[in-house]
């Protein structure tokens, strides 16, 4: 009797479950796939925490924006309206101003400590801005404390707002600090120049942003105080400064630049020691971007300086000092670098230093040398890659190279008299002998090093092609006994000889030495060379001249072409 009970539950519990899926697979509507619970419920939930997401930002964040600009207005229009009806007097403003701010900051706590930490630092902002607004007014406006009171308490309201950043690891108060701290000077000046006081004021805010930075990982910090002092001494140099303070300006300028200079290597060495040799994406971007800023900004209010009648002729000197500055940094970095750290800052050192020493040619020299200095650094430069394997130092010693190349065809050289005999010949000579150098360490170099190779010696040929040319037009331009019309066919007619003649050399030695690299050149010589004398010389030569180029042209082409078709150096089987 049991069993058979037993069975029956079993049966009953069976077809329970049968209806069960019935009545699930009726409700579901005819060929349309069954979407699994699972699903929906994540489909659900991702609706809804996408609305969440878009409801809290427009609740918490646009509407907090606007009802803080709200609050100011209509405390703005209170005041106003309590002003002119006289109900309240300048002391009791500015007490009001004051009690108003502290009530707000102390206010924001509360927020805080229930986890609405972007809402407090909103109100801790809407409470500082209160407490500088009501300190200016009270200095400038209704003159109730004297400035050295109201420097005081602008300073003890950044100096709160420093300790507090600094004891809940925020940012967001940093930088409020930071604003505040850079916007006090403003906020208390009278229009009149007080230097020492600034400038002062100023360096003890950037001491004081670095410590800051050393104990919390906002490096971001760093830029900001560098912006806020450049404007500063910018607005002063141009509102303020005369020849007597030359001394006071100069003892400044040196000040912050060596702070902001060495401040990346101290925040660098600080992450690599405290982080486990990490640096973050903005403690990159300050280390990149910082010291080239600071060199920048050293070398213009330097030479703005030395500007001013008597001093002049140190300003052609003003580049080299700080190339051997940042030369000291890179050692330093590099040497910080031996022990495992990342080379990004020794790059940005390495780069502003062969940039200051690329600025100190042209300061100190004039005509041809410019080209020439610029040969002679690059060819140093190169050869120091060659030997110490840096792809950095390979890039730079290519940029100046290139910038001598341009000087050389740019830089006014003269005319130079005898012809081949001048400053000008000797210019491209050298040019010629430094870019030779320059593809000579490159074929010896790695195969990354082709690129320069191809580049210098296609630079070695265009330079020895302009420069016989330029002589060529010497030589013809002093002829004084001929016409002008037959002065202009010579010149002409002896450009496409050069041409030939320098192709068919080219075109040798590129047999001689099997070089398919110095072949193509000659080609694409030659070619110019046809097209030079079927468009040009045919129409303006005489009737002898373009008799001669043509006939020369031709038993130079078929000469070629028969060299090429025997293949008497089995070209067709070399690759090289």
């Amino acid at each position: 009797m049991s069993n058979d009970f037993e069975d029956l539950q079993k049966q009953v519990a069976d077809l329970t479950a049968r209806v069960s899926r019935l009545e699930q697979a009726a409700s579901q509507p005819r060929n349309l796939p069954v979407t699994p619970p699972d699903t929906v419920v994540a489909v659900r939930t991702a609706a809804k925490a996408q609305s969440k997401t878009l409801e809290t930002r427009i609740g918490s964040q646009l509407f907090n924006r606007i009802g803080i600009i709200a609050l100011l207005i209509g405390m703005a229009w209170f005041l106003k309206f309590a002003i002119d009806n006289q109900w309240i007097g300048p002391l009791s403003r500015v007490l009001i101003g004051l009690v108003s701010g502290v009530g707000i900051i102390g206010w924001s706590e509360s927020f805080r400590r229930n986890n609405y930490r972007a809402f407090s630092y909103s109100m801790k902002a809407l409470g500082t801005g209160i407490l500088y607004l009501s300190l200016w007014a009270a200095y400038t406006v209704f003159h109730l404390v004297p400035g050295a009171v109201a420097l005081l308490a602008m300073v003890l309201v950044t100096a709160s707002n420093a300790i507090l950043c600094w004891m809940q690891n925020s940012e967001v108060l940093a930088f409020y600090a930071a604003i505040g701290g850079f916007i006090t000077p403003l906020l208390l000046s009278n229009g009149q120049n007080h230097a020492l006081e600034l400038f002062s004021y100023l360096l003890l805010l950037d001491l004081a942003s670095i410590v800051l930075i050393a104990l919390r990982p906002w490096s971001r910090l760093l830029l900001a105080a560098f912006v806020g002092t450049s404007f500063y001494a910018i607005a002063w140099y141009v509102s303020y400064y005369s020849d007597r303070q030359f001394a006071l300006a100069a003892f400044f300028l040196v000040a912050f630049f060596l702070l902001f200079a060495i401040a990346p290597q101290l925040l660098r060495n600080l992450r690599l020691t405290t982080q486990a040799r990490n640096l973050s994406v903005q403690d990159n971007v300050v280390l990149i971007a910082l010291p080239l800023l600071n060199a920048a900004l050293a070398f213009f209010e330097f030479y703005a300086l030395l500007s001013e009648p008597g001093r002049t002729y140190a300003r052609p000197w003003i580049a080299l000092p700080l190339a051997a500055f940042y030369l000291v940094m890179l050692r330093i970095s590099r040497r910080w670098h031996l022990n495992g750290g990342p080379m990004a800052l020794p790059t940005v050192y390495m780069a502003i230093s062969v940039i200051f020493f690329t600025a100190a040619i042209p300061l100190e020299l004039h005509d041809h040398y410019i080209p020439i200095g610029w040969l002679l650094e690059g060819a140093l430069l190169l050869w120091m890659a060659r030997q110490q394997a840096q792809p950095e130092l390979r890039f730079l010693a290519s940029a100046v190279l290139a910038l001598a190349f341009v000087g050389v065809n740019v830089v006014p050289l003269g005319s130079g008299q005898p012809v081949l005999l001048n400053a000008r010949f000797a210019t491209y000579l050298i040019a010629i002998a430094t870019f030779a150098f320059a593809a000579w360490i490159a074929v010896h170099a790695t195969r990354a090093w082709r690129s320069i190779a191809i580049a210098a010696g296609i630079a070695v040929t265009v330079l020895a092609m302009i420069a016989v040319c330029l002589e060529i037009h010497s030589y013809w331009m002093v002829q004084s006994s001929a016409k002008s019309a037959d002065l202009y066919i010579y010149e002409q007619f002896t450009y496409s000889a050069w041409a030939m003649v320098f192709g068919a050399a080219m075109l040798g030695v590129g047999f001689w030495r099997k070089s398919a690299f110095l072949r193509w050149q000659a080609l694409a010589l030659l070619t110019l060379s046809i097209a030079k004398v079927f468009i040009v010389d045919t129409r303006q030569l005489s009737q002898g001249y373009r008799i001669l180029s043509f006939l020369g042209l031709g038993i130079l082409l078929l000469s070629v072409s028969f060299a090429y078709q025997r293949d008497w150096l089995a070209l067709r089987g070399n690759k090289s």
